[in-house]
């Protein structure tokens, strides 16, 4: 979430995680910003994937927790 954070606000530090070309460079400043902010929606999509499955993995430890309690 926050790598999706510092790519929005178009870090300079994370220009190497960017995937650009020379030509990017040539038209100025607004593709580049273009490709930062498309790098920061996938990581704001693989953080919600993220949440999903950590939600996922604690419903399943609660029900398995359950059926423990049911057996004995």
């Amino acid at each position: 979430l926050l790598l999706g954070i510092f790519f929005n606000v178009h870090s300079a530090v994370l220009i190497d995680d960017v995937p650009f070309t020379e030509q990017d460079f040539q038209d100025g400043p607004d593709r580049i910003y273009g490709l930062y902010e498309q790098v920061s929606y996938n990581c704001f999509i693989a953080a919600g994937l993220y949440l999903l499955l950590a939600a996922l993995s604690l419903c399943q430890a609660r029900l398995q927790r359950r059926k423990e309690y049911l057996v004995r």
